[in-house]
């Protein structure tokens, strides 16, 4: 087992915080976003600046996509960036821990 490193050691004392750790796992959840469109772009050997013009928008904004989805992120654009890879997004939904979710 690897040592902890000063950073995985701050990481666990500030996120002792309740409000801190949940606006933390916000943040990450978003950034996961930004990280599966990167993947598959590179999956599908696209560079940045061509996955743009095949979803009509410019590169530096399909870079502040990839890197910070939380600010610049639409679910119409999360559409077109993904219909230009060949991929229908799919949303789901689950329950927030500790909730139980009513059957449908």
């Amino acid at each position: 087992m690897k040592r902890p490193t000063n950073w995985d050691r701050y990481y666990r004392a500030q996120t002792r915080d309740p409000d801190l750790r949940r606006l933390v796992e916000e943040e990450l959840k978003t950034l996961r976003v930004g990280a599966q469109l990167a993947r598959l772009r590179q999956r599908r050997k696209l560079s940045q600046t061509r996955l743009a013009a095949r979803a009509g928008m410019s590169a530096p904004n399909l870079s502040r996509i990839e890197t910070s989805p939380s600010q610049n992120l639409t679910l119409g654009t999360l559409v077109r960036v993904a219909r230009a890879m060949d991929y229908e997004p799919q949303i789901t939904f689950k329950p927030r821990r500790g909730v139980t979710a009513p059957r449908l």
